[in-house]
């Protein structure tokens, strides 16, 4: 399929783009190619390929969840701009 500045252009309409003549110009090629690419991806044959919902077997990677110590606290209070010593202090939020 050959994609025209007409194309790129209605296409931008319906998306609510704004594309000007040289953007159109310019990129009217480049859809051209990219459609042309997957025209010939259709091409391959795969019937020796099993689906997949991923190139890679899945494995869970995270570690078991185990209890440890945490910071001390005042470590962890140690660069809050504001604290009253247990707890980091903040603006009220409230509405009224």
């Amino acid at each position: 399929m050959k994609i025209t500045a007409d194309t790129v252009r209605h296409v931008a309409k319906l998306a609510r783009l704004a594309v000007s003549e040289e953007e159109a110009a310019k990129l009217a090629p480049q859809l051209s190619d990219i459609i042309g690419y997957a025209d010939e991806l259709q091409s391959v044959d795969l019937a020796d390929v099993p689906p997949t919902s991923h190139p890679f077997s899945l494995v869970n990677v995270l570690r078991e969840d185990e209890p440890r110590p945490s910071l001390p606290r005042e470590r962890a209070l140690a660069n809050a701009p504001d604290t009253d010593g247990e707890q980091v202090r903040v603006p009220a939020v409230l509405e009224g």
